[in-house]
């Protein structure tokens, strides 16, 4: 992309959170500034404790900063109530997480239609099934989550991440729960949907390959940012 084209869709300004502990203050993120333009996709890397799950949190708007400031899509969450920063969430976020996070009494189907319900589309239900024949579901849809593999469960949860055209996807450990071959396919379709759709890719990951493949790479260590390429 012409970078006189790009557009930033985060800016994250000296970030840092500290939570109260019975022996004082603990200090689990600090002094963290980066940015983002539409279509990147970047890599959040670094051992268990370094503080990449909480920065997740914190870029989606799910917490909330001790100090330095997120602008997602143009709004500066440290200054919206918990309220506010649900609607960016809803108007502008995806999620995929290790977990999955399927509602066990919905299909397939119905859990990719779900955002777009909750958003009062009524395009829910053709917009899901191209979503599911595009993930390789497309015969699975009538299947509740507990008849699903888990790669297939995982790729119902991208689906519905995808299914209203988030402009930034957030992802924590997407192919932890997953053998290689499957992960592989994960990787593979996330990286599709990103650049087919100019979804900005954000993914907390142990998996080099995954991160291998991102644009830019966030290395934390003990809650500071030691690398940023």
């Amino acid at each position: 992309m012409n970078a006189s084209l790009k557009q930033t869709i985060l800016r994250v300004n000296d970030l840092g959170k500290q939570v109260a502990t019975t022996d004082g203050s603990l200090t689990i993120l600090q002094g963290i500034s980066f940015q983002l333009d539409r279509g990147d996709s970047i890599a959040i890397v670094g051992v268990s404790g370094s503080g990449k799950s909480t920065l997740l949190s914190l870029l989606a708007g799910m917490d909330v900063a001790t100090e330095g400031g997120v602008e997602l899509c143009g709004e500066a969450l440290e200054k919206l109530d918990e309220d506010g920063r649900a609607r960016v969430r809803g108007r502008h976020v995806g999620f995929v997480f290790q977990s999955f996070q399927l509602l066990p009494g919905l299909t397939a189907l119905e859990n990719v239609m779900l955002p777009l319900e909750v958003l009062g589309r009524g395009d829910a239900r053709p917009e899901a099934e191209d979503l599911l024949r595009r993930v390789g579901l497309e015969n699975r849809g009538h299947h509740y989550p507990n008849q699903l593999s888990g790669g297939e469960q995982q790729r119902v949860a991208i689906a519905r991440a995808f299914v209203a055209s988030p402009e930034i996807l957030f992802a924590d450990e997407p192919t932890g729960n997953l053998d290689a071959v499957t992960g592989q396919r994960i990787i593979d379709l996330l990286f599709d949907l990103n650049r087919e759709r100019q979804t900005t890719l954000i993914l907390v990951t142990h998996d080099d390959n995954l991160a291998s493949r991102c644009h830019r790479r966030l290395q934390l260590d003990s809650g500071r940012l030691v690398e940023n390429r």
